[in-house]
């Protein structure tokens, strides 16, 4: 069996799993120039397992694959990849390469692509592309960024009120422009404005005399192309859809959201706010040191100044840790408890902020909870805590101060780990960007302060 027959009966067992085999493998065939070899190996790959394997290879290897399969590259595969690698591989690819995937692929996904391009570049395509395609693209290019117009895709099944079912399962035969997958038709007036939908399944189920208005749900939610896509999310998970009309605002129909964009923008509004509270610009690996030390510099800078603050209360109680040394060993123990727990509760109100759980309505619940449960768990590890220290120093009163610091910091935490989310809210502030900044100073000042303060009273 050669190489290459090898390569591919591997990548079939595998279902199409990039291993780090077959990754060797191939870069071994790029190293000894069998071009043959590496074009047999990635020919079974799914536009997804090829987006896989050029992200796990360094980038000068990269463009070298790049430069050998570009012409057998499934146009899906540039939407697959991170866009950082993303933009490498645009770079290496002439307008004609790009023009030509862009024409297979959906508008949506195809604007996507294109817009990562310089305005030049952009300019280059474009020129390369049909009117019809140009004017398309150009069209979703004209709504901003994170909308539901750049969302949506072109390609749908739209057919006039006055049909009947016949006539539109006759038209979906002849038509050559459909998009290859349908699940609802939409019923559009003499204006193109939306009616309702009605579900492949269930026009196929009706007899073709049936006017097709007769059979459609009138009641379908429809987004505005202006709409933010966490908007969009929203609607789809609430109302478990697979797919949803965009209308402007005269309720014309101008295209279509399918749930496979909905989840990629989930995955994406999550990435973004598990970023955010690790104070990092993004959680992209594929970006250059450079960048991701600059936009990692400030956040750590603004840290830098919340521990001075930290300090300056630990400062204040200096004539009490040089007399109680035990004070200085013990008192990283409470600050720490209240930041673990403040981060329970803060990620718990982040997460339920974002998905619309935690409003007006329920506020003051969410908190009298959280403050129950940090004093419950207060008591608790007071009691813990208090029996090691006093097995620890012998000293009943150590072990009750930090008992009493315990449960102060971890109500403390609740109560911030609830207030700043919803504060930050009510600011217009993300509350994903600056909540662990502002609940790390809290239960670090609050711990300090609580223990060497019930220190000095009653042990000093």
């Amino acid at each position: 069996m050669t190489d290459a027959a090898r390569d591919i009966a591997f990548s079939r067992t595998s279902l199409d799993e990039i291993t780090p085999e077959l990754i060797d493998r191939i870069l071994e065939h790029l190293e000894h120039g069998r071009v043959d070899d590496i074009r047999a190996a990635v020919s079974v790959l799914s536009p997804a397992g090829m987006a896989y394997l050029l992200e796990q290879v360094a980038p000068d290897p990269r463009a070298q694959l790049v430069g050998i399969l570009k012409d057998q590259l499934d146009p899906q595969t540039l939407v697959e990849l991170d866009e950082e690698v993303r933009d490498e591989v645009l770079d290496i690819l002439e307008p004609k390469d790009i023009a030509a995937a862009a024409q297979e692929l959906d508008t949506d996904d195809a604007a996507e692509i294109i817009d990562d391009l310089s305005e030049v570049e952009r300019r280059e395509v474009l020129s390369e592309l049909p009117a019809a395609e140009r004017a398309a693209i150009e069209a979703a290019l004209s709504y901003p960024d994170y909308t539901a117009g750049r969302l949506m895709q072109r390609e749908l099944v739209a057919v006039p009120d006055t049909w009947t079912v016949g006539r539109v399962i006759d038209h979906c035969r002849d038509a050559t422009d459909l998009p290859d997958d349908v699940y609802d038709l939409f019923v559009v007036d003499a204006d193109r404005r939306l009616r309702g939908s009605v579900a492949l399944g269930r026009m196929l189920r009706t007899k073709r005399p049936v006017p097709i208005v007769d059979i459609m749900d009138p009641d379908i939610p429809s987004i505005p192309a202006a709409a933010d896509q966490e908007e969009v999310a929203h609607i789809f998970r609430d109302q478990n859809l697979v797919s949803c009309p965009v209308v402007d605002d005269q309720r014309r129909l101008l295209g279509v959201i399918m749930v496979d964009d909905v989840v990629d923008v989930i995955d994406e509004e999550a990435e973004d706010d598990l970023a955010r509270m690790g104070g990092v610009a993004s959680v992209d690996i594929h970006e250059p040191a450079a960048r991701t030390t600059r936009s990692r510099f400030w956040w750590l800078f603004v840290n830098l100044g919340t521990a001075f603050l930290a300090s300056s209360v630990i400062g204040q109680f200096e004539s009490e840790l040089q007399r109680i040394v035990a004070l200085a060993v013990l008192m990283p123990i409470v600050a720490s408890m209240g930041g673990n727990a403040g981060t329970q509760t803060v990620t718990v109100a982040v997460r339920a902020l974002a998905m619309g759980e935690l409003t007006a309505a329920n506020a003051l619940r969410f908190v009298t909870k959280e403050i129950i449960v940090g004093g419950a768990n207060g008591f608790m590890f007071a009691l813990i805590v208090g029996v090691v220290t006093w097995l620890w120093f012998h000293d009943t009163r150590i072990a009750l101060t930090i008992g009493a610091a315990m449960v102060i910091n971890l109500v403390a935490a609740a109560l911030a780990g609830t207030l700043i989310p919803l504060g930050l809210q009510r600011l217009k502030i993300d509350p994903a960007v600056s909540s662990s900044v502002f609940l790390t100073t809290v239960t670090d000042v609050v711990g300090f302060l609580a223990f060497l303060g019930l220190a000095a009273l009653f042990l000093i």
